[in-house]
């Protein structure tokens, strides 16, 4: 969430960084200034209504001792009067309260000035490409045609199950899936996170602390009796951690890891895109979180992306980084770069992480600061990326390391985790 002193002194430049988001947020941005306006002169009323209120109550006790009767009887309907006028101030501003929260919620982060202007995925921007595209054989087959002659992911067992997009991993391909989770887990904690093994489901502050909503509501999984929802992504509670932490400038950074099944409904998705395990509703990612000074954030940022590099140099999969455009950019993130792996099988690129820097949007929400001595707070930078989701990769593994025989070849850095070499 934006904050509100920066949008009234940053009005145009609002307004035009938005504009690389296609937002035309001029009339949205003077709505937030007006109804601030209105906000603290409400508040203003209320508080001068409170002290003459309590001036007046004070002074009834001294009337009636003075034996002034009616003066003081006048006073107390006077004081009446006055805090019904006050209540129905508060009522009044609780709903500019609710009118002005509602408005800075839906407004999107102000992109870093290196974010491209763009209105889709076509036009985010190559910035880093490396490896070579395996040149398959004959008769390569794409992933949900292996794994089910293989028996090592059950799609049919999990709609059974569950319904569509919640596969079962079987045998070797479960091992598999383990393996990528503990190789991802040991190559965060080598690099200085300490792992968090978080709740699945989170409430609703944690969820509007992070931005998912009220933004995504519509694309999580909603436990109505309880009124909880299934995570999205293990940023969700990792993040919320530090909801409402102020912490000393010396503990920063805040590095954390964590391993969940992530939830999301993917309301809408149809087509190729979504075969086999190319979009779930269920599945497996290691996330890295960080909670940094704001003056070092862009420098982290890059050392989150080198991170997740070395991760996929190690799997031996060919892959590319894109700067998301403004048009492809999420509602919280002030820059994002995007991994993607090449599928031969598919001939197509694959999304399998994004590595963002929020800047203080979500610390904005969180109330997430950190204090130097004896200074007055300030907000914390929120940084997450994936490190990595899994059932692409897997995809992408199955399908670039098949053999003739039909033999899939584990990558070496695995094999100590699966004890096999080959599926």
């Amino acid at each position: 969430m934006l904050q509100v002193k920066y949008i009234l002194e940053n009005k145009e430049h609002v307004i035009e960084g938005l504009r690389k988001r296609n937002l035309d947020a001029k009339t949205l941005v003077q709505q937030i200034i007006d109804l601030d306006i209105e906000r603290r002169s409400s508040i203003a009323k209320v508080e001068e209504l409170r002290a003459e209120g309590n001036k007046m109550s004070k002074a009834i006790g001294s009337l009636f001792k003075e034996g002034k009767i009616e003066e003081a009887n006048t006073a107390k309907v006077k004081v009446q009067e006055t805090k019904t006028e006050q209540k129905n101030l508060e009522e009044g501003l609780s709903e500019i309260e609710e009118k002005f929260q509602n408005l800075l919620y839906h407004i999107p982060n102000v992109p870093h000035t290196t974010v491209p202007a763009g209105s889709s995925e076509n036009d985010n921007e190559e910035v880093f490409k490396e490896g070579s595209i395996p040149n398959l054989h004959e008769g390569a087959k794409p992933h949900w045609e292996i794994v089910k002659e293989k028996d090592i992911v059950d799609f049919e067992t999990g709609v059974k199950i569950t319904g569509s997009g919640f596969p079962v991993y079987k045998g070797k391909g479960a091992r598999l899936q383990r393996a990528l989770i503990n190789f991802f887990l040991d190559e965060a904690d080598k690099a200085g996170y300490a792992e968090v093994i978080p709740p699945l489901l989170i409430n609703e502050a944690s969820g509007i602390g992070t931005g998912q909503l009220p933004d995504k509501e519509g694309q999580m999984y909603h436990v109505t009796g309880d009124d909880l929802y299934l995570i999205p992504t293990a940023e969700v509670p990792v993040t919320n951690i530090y909801r409402d932490v102020i912490l000393n400038e010396e503990e920063l950074p805040k590095k954390n890891c964590g391993y969940t099944p992530c939830f999301r409904r993917e309301a809408g998705s149809y087509g190729k895109d979504v075969r086999g395990l190319n979009r779930l509703h269920q599945f497996d990612k290691v996330e890295i979180v960080q909670v940094v000074h704001p003056n070092e954030s862009y420098n982290v940022l890059n050392d989150m992306v080198e991170h997740v590099k070395e991760l996929v140099r190690k799997l031996k999969l060919p892959f590319r980084i894109l700067r998301l455009c403004g048009g492809d950019l999420g509602l919280t993130s002030a820059l994002t770069f995007d991994f993607e792996v090449y599928s031969t099988a598919q001939q197509r690129w694959l999304e399998v992480s994004s590595v963002s820097n929020f800047e203080t949007y979500q610390s904005n929400r969180l109330k997430l600061r950190f204090r130097k001595g004896q200074e007055k707070p300030q907000l914390a930078h929120t940084l997450n990326g994936s490190a990595l989701a899994l059932p692409r990769i897997m995809a992408a593994l199955i399908e670039n390391n098949q053999n003739e025989n039909g033999d899939i070849i584990i990558p070496e850095v695995l094999q100590k985790y699966t004890g096999f070499d080959t599926i």
